[in-house]
C-alpha cells in the first residue's frame, strides 16, 4: 500500500514544488518507488522533473475526467528516478468541469487506488489556493506535509491550513492528518527565523520534522535545468538535506 501525501500550504511561494520534487528524488535515492502527481495548472512539478508539459498527450486532467488511468498517463524520466503524472494549462478547465460531476472531490482517490500497488509513496503537489483540485488531493491523502518558511506571515497562513485540514478530516477524509511541518529556506543567521522555528516546535512538538532545509542557491537553480536539486547537484547542502528528509520520512511512515 502506497503512502499518499499532499504537499500543501495556502501561502504561495513557500517552496511546495521544490519540496515535492526533491523529496521524490530523495525517496527514489533511498530505494522507494515514487509517483509525483502535479495538481497545479502551472505544471511546475512536471517541468521540474524534466518533463515537457507542452508535449504531454495525457495529463492529470484526463485522469480526473476518467478518460485515462494513471498507468496510461504517467511519464518517466530515468534521470530523476520517479514517475510523474503531469499537468499543464488544461487543468485550469478541470475546476469548472468537476463541479458538475458525481464524486467530484474523490476522483483522484479512485484513480490512485488503481495504481496503489505500484508505489511506496505518492506525493501530490497542490496549488496554493483551496480549490476543487486541492480538495481532490486532500481527499486522496493519508496526510499533509507542510513546507513553511520561518516568518511571521507563514504562521498566519498555517492556521488557515490547519482549519482546512480539520474540515476535510471531519467531512470528507477521516484519515487525513498533518504528518509534519518542514522548515524550508532556513537561514540560522536571522534571529526572527530562529524565533519562529522555536515557536513552531513549542506549539506543534514532534509534528515538526527534525530536518531543516537551508536556503540554497543550487536548489533554486535546479528547476531551470528541469531537474530536482537532489539530482542536479547531489553534493550541495540543500540536496543533502532533502535526502536526510527522505530518510526521516521513511522512518516516520514506518511508525504510522
Amino acid at each position: 500500500m502506497a503512502k499518499i501525501f499532499c504537499v500543501a500550504n495556502q501561502k504561495g511561494g513557500v517552496g511546495k514544488t521544490t519540496t515535492t520534487v526533491n523529496l521524490a528524488a530523495g525517496l527514489a535515492k533511498v530505494g522507494q518507488r515514487v509517483l509525483v502527481i502535479d495538481l497545479d495548472p502551472q505544471g511546475n512539478a512536471t517541468m521540474g522533473s524534466g518533463i515537457d508539459k507542452r508535449a504531454l498527450e495525457l495529463t492529470v486532467y484526463d485522469v480526473l475526467l476518467e478518460s485515462a488511468s494513471i498507468a496510461e498517463a504517467k511519464q518517466r524520466n530515468d534521470k530523476v528516478g520517479y514517475d510523474v503524472l503531469g499537468a499543464n494549462r488544461e487543468l485550469a478547465g478541470a475546476e469548472v468541469e468537476l463541479v458538475e460531476l458525481e464524486r467530484r472531490e474523490r476522483r483522484l482517490k479512485t484513480a490512485i487506488a488503481a495504481a496503489n500497488a505500484d508505489y511506496d509513496f505518492v506525493l501530490i503537489d497542490c496549488p496554493p489556493s483551496l480549490s476543487m483540485l486541492t480538495l481532490n488531493g486532500l481527499c486522496s491523502a493519508h496526510g499533509v506535509v507542510v513546507p513553511m518558511q520561518c516568518e511571521y506571515f507563514a504562521l498566519e497562513g498555517l492556521s488557515d491550513l490547519v482549519n482546512t485540514i480539520k474540515q476535510v478530516h471531519a467531512n470528507l477524509n477521516p484519515d487525513l492528518q498533518i504528518i509534519g511541518l518542514l522548515r524550508v529556506m532556513f537561514d540560522p543567521r536571522i534571529t526572527l527565523q530562529q524565533q519562529v522555528s522555536e515557536q513552531l516546535k513549542a506549539h506543534f512538538g514532534d509534528k515538526v520534522f527534525d530536518t531543516v532545509i537551508p536556503r540554497n542557491v543550487r536548489l533554486a537553480e535546479a528547476p531551470s535545468y528541469g531537474l530536482p536539486g537532489v539530482v542536479f547537484d547531489p553534493s550541495s547542502k540543500g540536496a543533502q538535506a532533502f535526502v536526510d528528509f527522505a530518510r526521516e520520512m521513511v522512518q516516520r511512515v514506518g511508525t504510522m
